[in-house]
């Protein structure tokens, strides 16, 4: 029998080294930048490239989809092994204790954005299928590992894939967390839309929280005109006394500038954070604000906060096998002359729809004066337990780590899983490892990421050779 936990140990100096390399490129997607050649911003695709070319040094085939995405291939057959990553990050946001995009280890950490999600385990993934070609597997299928370029977006990349090359027979994104992940909710953004409000005694000049619809607003900004700053002011620090969150405020000319910090998390769940948007318009909404300003802080501050299941709005939902309907109130914006919006992320469970969903947010907040769109949506997605792919990657993980307590799982992320009929989600966050995926300070311990190469290895060997 093959010692894949030595195999891997064998490759941790150059993992690292590699994985550092890859943390130090900023590769969030920027559409101010994009161009023809790159249709996402020059840093994905350079993300992209990096990677490409360590797989071709290694003797991949590789190809390169118009810098949207790209894949590493080898082995041959009738049936295709697909292995799914991204090389796109998230925003770092504010309030690390380190450069986020100069990794270092402590404490048997790697600290860095991409550490976690997904640059340290679709590298860890890449790792066990370059060890297992250097050590002469003969693999009885074509086996891609396939990196998309913005999968903390809306995945025009991976789309762009399926597009144009065959779908897989099956496959795994190491893009989540073990044991195994073989159900995900649906996935959809709403946004309600409000008109702009200048009259009053308090008039909401701006109000802003969040940077990406899947994450929780680590910190809120709004400007009050009114004649009554000092008091207001003196009314945010009392209220601050008793939240667990911070902030300041600002006299000005004109009114008072409030700022609120609160924990950032990822919008799959959002109860883990602590939205400094819904916050601050708790504090504001028991003021006298009117029209269109008064529906937007009510809405967020009464309705909305502290509240993800959507008991508040009688929106709240459960499927027996799917799980909660789940909401995070990802980003948060106003001006008083333009209006503004919410962008609300919602992870669903089957028996639900975003027409559904639309339909009823519109009638729980019909007597505001707003209107409620929606974006694309991705349906919720289920691989049967007894479905090869599950009891192949369940095994190896049980065999590698002594969990034999552990079962899949459903969950309310979203993942490159989902894209395939036959695909899960697979590590490769160990249980009981706090997850840090879209926080400040994303780390990942180094040895559970050298252990889930081992994890991967025998996955591989197992489903295209042993099988």
């Amino acid at each position: 029998m093959i010692d894949w936990q030595s195999k891997a140990n064998e490759q941790k100096d150059e993992y690292l080294n590699d994985l550092t390399s890859l943390i130090k490129i900023p590769s969030v997607r920027d559409d101010s930048q994009a161009t023809d050649e790159f249709p996402l911003g020059p840093k994905p695709a350079q993300a992209l490239n990096a990677f490409l070319e360590m797989a071709q040094q290694d003797g991949f085939k590789t190809k390169n989809i118009d810098n949207l995405v790209g894949y590493a291939e080898c082995g041959d057959g009738d049936e295709t092994l697909a292995i799914l990553a991204h090389v796109d990050v998230m925003p770092a946001g504010e309030g690390w204790d380190t450069d986020p995009f100069d990794p270092v280890i402590k404490d048997g950490n790697i600290y860095g954005r991409g550490a976690s999600d997904d640059k340290g385990p679709g590298l860890a993934a890449y790792y066990a299928l370059k060890t297992l070609k250097a050590m002469g597997v003969k693999f009885n299928k074509k086996i891609r590992m396939i990196f998309g370029t913005d999968e903390e977006s809306n995945w025009t990349g991976m789309k762009r894939y399926f597009e144009v090359e065959p779908e897989p027979t099956y496959g795994f994104s190491p893009d989540a967390s073990f044991p195994l992940i073989n159900g995900e909710k649906g996935n959809v953004s709403l946004q309600v839309n409000f008109g702009g409000n200048t009259k009053g005694d308090y008039i909401l000049r701006s109000f802003d929280a969040g940077i990406r619809p899947n994450m929780v607003p680590f910190k809120a900004v709004a400007k009050i005109e009114t004649a009554e700053g000092k008091q207001l002011a003196r009314d945010f620090g009392e209220y601050l006394l008793s939240q667990p969150v911070s902030g300041t405020a600002t006299l000005q000319d004109d009114g008072v500038e409030l700022e609120l910090i609160g924990k950032a998390a990822h919008g799959m769940e959002p109860e883990k954070g602590l939205n400094a948007g819904t916050f601050l318009a708790a504090f504001l909404s028991q003021y006298e604000f009117t029209e269109s300003a008064h529906d937007f802080l009510t809405l967020l501050g009464t309705k909305l906060h502290l509240d993800t299941r959507l008991n508040n709005l009688n929106m709240n939902f459960k499927d027996d096998v799917m799980g909660e309907l789940t909401v995070n109130v990802g980003m948060m914006n106003f001006n008083a002359d333009d209006g503004g919006t919410i962008d609300l992320n919602f992870r669903y469970p089957k028996g639900l729809n975003a027409d559904k969903l639309t339909s009823e947010l519109s009638e729980a907040i019909s007597p505001m004066s707003a209107t409620v769109t929606h974006g694309d949506a991705m349906e919720p997605h289920y691989v049967s337990p007894d479905d090869p792919i599950v009891t192949t990657l369940m095994n190896a993980y049980q065999e590698q780590t002594g969990d034999s307590d552990s079962k899949p799982e459903v969950v309310g992320g979203g993942t490159y899983g989902r894209m395939m009929k036959r695909g899960v989600a697979f590590g490769a966050l160990f249980p009981d490892t706090p997850n840090t995926m879209h926080q400040v300070n994303e780390y990942q311990p180094v040895d559970q990421l050298i252990l889930s190469i081992a994890i991967y290895m025998q996955a591989i060997y197992d489903l295209t050779v042993t099988e």
